[in-house]
């Protein structure tokens, strides 16, 4: 097994239209999710979500560009030093 590192995923999503697709792909990659919060800001119609993940830097990666890419949806991953 490859290492594995702990990052959060930061998501912004801007367009409510895309979270099917988003969940399909959380869930394609259920095995490495920790946990996961979302938020929604009614205020500015968008929702904040983040997930915690333990996972090979590859996957992690492959995660975040697979959600970045659906239209209005951002998503960042910060990694644990550790």
């Amino acid at each position: 097994m490859d290492q594995t590192r702990v990052a959060v995923l930061a998501i912004v999503v801007e367009n409510p239209a895309q979270t099917s697709q988003l969940n399909d792909i959380l869930h394609q990659y259920r095995t490495y999710i920790i946990g996961r919060m979302g938020i929604p800001y009614e205020k500015r119609n968008i929702s904040l979500i983040s997930i915690a993940l333990d996972a090979p830097a590859d996957v992690i990666s492959a995660i975040s560009g697979k959600i970045g890419m659906l239209d209005g949806i951002t998503a960042k991953a910060v990694y644990s030093k550790a």
